[in-house]
C-alpha cells in the first residue's frame, strides 16, 4: 500500500505572516527598552526602569497619542461588560452554573440571570433551582453577555435576550482572544448558509443557519431540533469555514465577519476541503483576503 507524502525543503517554507499595508509589526520581547520615559505614557504590558518604558510581556506595540502600551500575542480573555462570550458548562452550583470562558477565572451565571423556558418574567423558585440541570448541564456549550465584572476580574454572565442560551449542532474553534475584532454585533449569518458567533472570549461557534424554532422556546421541538443530522452540504460548508479560520490565524490576522467570508470566498477555488489545511493553501487564502480587506479600506 503506498500513500502520497509532501516533502518540503527548509528554504522553501512559508512565513505565516500577512499584514496590512505588507508591514510587519514591531515585536518586542520581555525586559526589552520601548522608548524613554520623558517621552511617554505607560500602559499596560510595560514597566518603567532606569528611566526607561520597557515591554513586561512578548507583543507587538499600540500607541495611542503618548500612551504605549504592548498586546501579547498570547494571552487570557479579559472580560469587559457587553462583550459576547461562548463558554462551557464546567458545573452546576446553588443557584448558578460555573462556566468555562477562557479567562484567568471561571465565570458565572446565575440562575436569575437566564431565561426559562416560556419567557415569563418571575421569581426563581426552589423548583427552579433543582431543574436548573435540565436546563443547562455539564459540558453544554453556551452563548452569553458579559453582565459585570466582579473585583478579582472573573465575570457574571446572562443569556436573557433571546439570542443568547444553549449551543447545539455545530462545532467550536478556539482562537487567541487578542484576533478577535471588537464588534457592534458577534452574531452572524453568513451568505454561505453558515451561521456564526464570535465570541470576545476567543470561542468562535459555527452552524447551520439557525431555525426560527429555537426561538420560539417549545421544549419538545428543541429536543427534535438538536436530534437532527446536520447535512452532509452543511458540515462540508461549516469545515471549510473552519479552515479559513485557521488559515488567518496562521497569518496572525484579525478575525470578523468580513475577513472570514472574504475568505471563505477565496478558498472555493480548492476543491476539496482539507487541502485547505497545507501551508501554502492557507497562506494564499489568508494574502488574498488581506488583499480584498485592504481594497475595501481605500475605497
Amino acid at each position: 500500500m503506498t500513500g502520497h507524502v509532501s516533502i518540503k525543503l527548509a528554504s522553501e517554507r512559508v512565513n505565516h505572516c500577512v499584514a496590512a499595508n505588507n508591514e510587519l509589526p514591531r515585536f518586542y520581547t520581555p525586559g526589552e527598552v520601548i522608548s524613554g520615559m520623558q517621552d511617554f505614557m505607560r500602559g499596560h504590558g510595560t514597566y518603567t526602569e532606569d528611566d526607561c518604558l520597557k515591554s513586561s510581556v512578548a507583543g507587538v506595540m499600540q500607541k495611542v497619542n503618548k500612551l504605549i502600551c504592548i498586546r501579547p500575542l498570547k494571552s487570557r480573555y479579559v472580560g469587559e461588560i457587553g462583550d459576547v462570550v461562548v463558554g462551557r458548562v464546567l458545573e452546576v452550583q446553588q443557584r448558578r452554573w460555573k462556566i468555562e470562558t477562557n479567562s484567568r477565572l471561571d465565570s458565572v451565571l446565575q440562575l436569575s440571570s437566564v431565561n426559562l423556558p416560556g419567557g415569563e418574567l418571575r421569581r426563581r423558585s426552589a423548583e427552579d433551582e433543582q431543574m436548573m440541570r435540565k436546563h443547562l448541564q455539564e459540558g453544554d456549550l453556551i452563548s452569553a453577555e458579559v453582565q459585570s465584572v466582579f473585583s478579582d476580574g472573573s465575570l457574571s454572565l446572562h443569556t436573557r435576550s433571546l439570542k443568547y442560551g444553549k449551543l447545539v449542532q455545530g462545532t467550536l474553534v478556539k482562537v487567541f482572544p487578542s484576533l478577535i475584532k471588537r464588534r457592534k454585533n458577534h452574531f452572524h449569518n453568513l451568505p454561505c448558509g453558515i451561521s456564526v458567533i464570535i465570541g470576545n472570549n476567543g470561542y468562535i461557534w459555527i452552524s447551520p443557519q439557525q431555525q426560527d424554532i429555537l426561538l420560539e422556546d417549545n421544549k419538545d421541538e428543541i429536543q427534535n431540533y438538536e436530534l437532527q443530522p446536520v447535512s452532509r452540504t452543511d458540515r462540508e460548508t461549516m469545515a471549510r469555514v473552519k479552515n479559513c479560520i485557521a488559515a488567518l490565524v496562521a497569518s496572525k490576522m484579525m478575525l470578523d465577519d468580513t475577513s472570514i467570508m472574504f475568505a471563505f470566498e477565496e478558498s472555493l477555488k480548492y476543491d476539496n476541503v482539507k487541502d485547505l489545511l497545507d501551508p501554502e493553501a492557507m497562506l494564499d487564502i489568508a494574502f488574498l483576503a488581506q488583499h480584498r480587506i485592504n481594497t475595501v479600506m481605500e475605497d
